[in-house]
């Protein structure tokens, strides 16, 4: 009855993000591929008879997920981006900490789109994330392609700075925060919040120069 379940739910959820969210055919593989995973991941680890077990620290990564899909979607919405297919079914894969599925829809958006900046800036997120909040190569190599596509868009140095600061480089974090901040108008939606960061930053490099 619990494979009936589990193979059930994996069916529909494929059925909703094929024909529901009209996942261009050329996802499809990718879609199915995740929900393989997931259940050769409950076949190998998980049993209907395993007690229950909270786990508050994978609740606190999967909120910080959320987070960050929606910071970044805010900043989409400002710049009058249009929604993509393609980055729902992303947005959905990051939001439950499936990074590495999520990098591979973007990567798909951004082959469709190379000028698809929140295509770009979504799987530089999924790529840091994926690798424990570093800021590897191939992150950085889509951060400067989403800031190619989009010079003017905040959410490149915003999200750039933030991976600077998550891998200790306080002081690229911060340059690259100062100069956001600098070219920001002063009516800008993001700036409250860039501000109370990059004050944030600040002060912990101020207290790290003390010690």
């Amino acid at each position: 009855m619990t494979w009936a379940l589990a193979i059930g739910l994996a069916l529909a959820a494929f059925a909703l993000a094929a024909f529901v969210f009209k996942t261009p055919r050329n996802g499809w593989e990718a879609i199915a591929s995740a929900l393989v995973l997931g259940i050769a991941g409950y076949a190998l680890q998980a049993h209907p008879r395993l007690p229950g077990a909270p786990k508050p620290a994978a609740e606190s990564a999967a909120g910080s997920a959320a987070a960050m899909v929606e910071v970044r979607q805010q900043l989409g919405r400002n710049q009058g981006l249009p929604s993509d297919r393609w980055l729902v079914t992303g947005d959905a894969l990051a939001r439950h900490g499936q990074f590495a599925d999520a990098a591979d829809i973007y990567r798909a958006a951004v082959e469709k789109d190379p000028k698809n900046v929140d295509g770009w800036l979504a799987m530089a997120n999924a790529l840091v994330a994926h690798a424990d909040n570093s800021l590897t190569p191939a992150a950085l190599l889509a951060y400067r392609r989403a800031s190619e596509a989009n010079p003017r868009h905040p959410g490149p140095p915003f999200f750039l700075g933030l991976a600077l600061a998550q891998s200790g480089r306080l002081e690229e974090a911060r340059s690259t925060w100062a100069r956001l901040l600098a070219s920001s108008p002063a009516d800008a939606p993001w700036r409250p919040e860039l501000e109370q960061r990059l004050a944030a930053l600040d002060t912990f490099i101020r207290q790290r120069q003390a010690r």
